[in-house]
């Protein structure tokens, strides 16, 4: 019995594995640019733009985008995607090589690639559904969150090594070879069912479908919009830590490589815990908890500490738990939402979800830029905020991380009510 089950997961081993090498290259090209921009401008806000650039058209056509990943050809609309994201590499690639390469630039090549993102990302999710037997759903959402971790492990001290020692020609380099491999496995080696829309309606009538499906799932609705208050804090996150840990003077690139490194590690450690352990009685609730420990620890040992050790230990509280969330999460949906419908609708909860990303990155380096920097500078002579916060650049960014700590914990606790309505348990 094991055995065929494995071999029903062929597909899926495939795909997973050389779409996550893929990932592993996008990554390090998007962490050794950020670090180019750093280096440019010395600004959270600037660098900041780069991931709002890739979000923006993610958010604003998911909607559209899932109608028409459930209306074309799953494995056409992942290659083209794929493609069209690659050739965008290319363009920067270039533009790098005549020494042209401008800030503006970046922004517009992120926004093309978060386009194909945005119809590749439905018509991926839909394909797992059906390329992976029921009873996997669990195992393969531990896989993911595996491939996840070992991304965030890698593509931080992969990025930082080959742009420091080989420059970034050879980061380029790397990327472009990872997505021929993928795009050689899933055009050639996958094999995907398809289950196409039998009617005829209009885009936005299936969009609409999307939408009337989450206002008739209230549990659904509710946790996709949990996830976006954490999205918008995890994200405002993101903003302001290399503006925190790059210009203190224990940290730098390397250091914020290996900071970053440190969450994916938390995060390999929780695939393996959510691929190991039994089914919870109450998925809902673990997607609660998870959250409310995550943001209620990490921000505040960061906030509070000026040791690269004690943000390691920092990051591994704040990210171990997100696979167990991100697990539970993926059953209640692939479960909850019909098949036929799934594209559509994981389109609208890509909206609802993800479009505060964003706006926290937004704030995030706004934040940090133009309110928490002028404001320890302004008081450099408190000793309380000194101690707090310490001193100098960076410290409006440990106190951005306070902020962001309160606001975490806050949200999850006014979210703790709404949330208990709702119980779901699979066993």
């Amino acid at each position: 019995m094991k055995n065929k089950i494995e071999n029903k997961l062929r597909d899926f081993y495939i795909l997973w594995s050389t779409q996550s090498l893929s990932q592993l290259g996008s990554s390090i090209t998007a962490f050794a640019l950020t670090l180019w921009l750093y280096d440019q401008t010395g600004s959270a806000l600037s660098t900041a733009a780069l991931r709002i650039c890739t979000y923006a058209p993610y958010v604003i056509m998911s909607i559209f985008a899932g109608a028409l990943s459930d209306r074309f050809n799953k494995k056409i609309t992942m290659l083209v995607c794929d493609t069209l994201a690659a050739l965008s590499t290319v363009v920067v690639f270039l533009l790098y090589r005549t020494d042209t390469l401008a800030v503006w630039h970046l922004y517009a090549v992120n926004a093309i690639s978060g386009l194909m993102n945005t119809v590749q990302q439905p018509a991926s999710e839909v394909t797992m559904t059906l390329i992976v037997p029921k009873e996997s759903y669990q195992k393969i959402s531990g896989l993911s969150s595996l491939s996840r971790s070992l991304n965030q492990i890698l593509h931080p001290l992969i990025a930082t090594a080959i742009y420091k020692l080989l420059g970034m020609n050879m980061v380029f380099t790397v990327d472009l070879l990872t997505f021929v491999t993928a795009f050689v496995a899933l055009a050639g080696f996958v094999r995907i069912p398809e289950k196409t829309v039998e009617k005829k309606e209009s885009t936005i009538e299936l969009a609409k479908e999307g939408l009337s499906f989450l206002r008739a799932t209230p549990m659904v609705f509710s946790l996709i919009i949990f996830m976006s208050g954490v999205n918008l804090i995890a994200s405002a996150f993101d903003a302001t830590l290399p503006a925190y840990v790059i210009p203190n003077p224990k940290g730098g690139d390397a250091v914020l490589g290996i900071v970053t490194a440190f969450s994916g590690i938390a995060m390999v450690i929780g695939s393996l815990l959510v691929s190991a352990m039994p089914k919870p009685k109450d998925r809902v609730r673990m997607v609660f908890i998870t959250m409310l420990i995550s943001l209620g620890t990490e921000n505040f040992i960061l906030a509070f500490t000026r040791e690269p050790v004690l943000w390691c230990i920092g990051q591994v509280i704040g990210w171990v738990l997100v696979p167990i969330m991100s697990a539970n999460l993926d059953v209640i949906l692939r479960t909850s939402i019909p098949v036929e419908l799934q594209g559509r609708v994981y389109a609208c909860r890509n909206t609802f979800q993800f479009f505060t990303i964003p706006i926290g990155l937004f704030l995030g380096g706004l934040m940090v830029d133009h309110v928490c920097e002028p404001f320890m500078a302004d008081r450099a002579g408190s000793e309380v905020l000194t101690v707090l916060f310490g001193q100098g650049k960076g410290s409006g960014a440990a106190l951005m991380m306070f902020i962001l700590g309160v606001a975490g914990t806050v949200h999850c606790l006014v979210f703790a009510k709404r949330l208990k309505r709702y119980h779901y348990s699979d066993q």
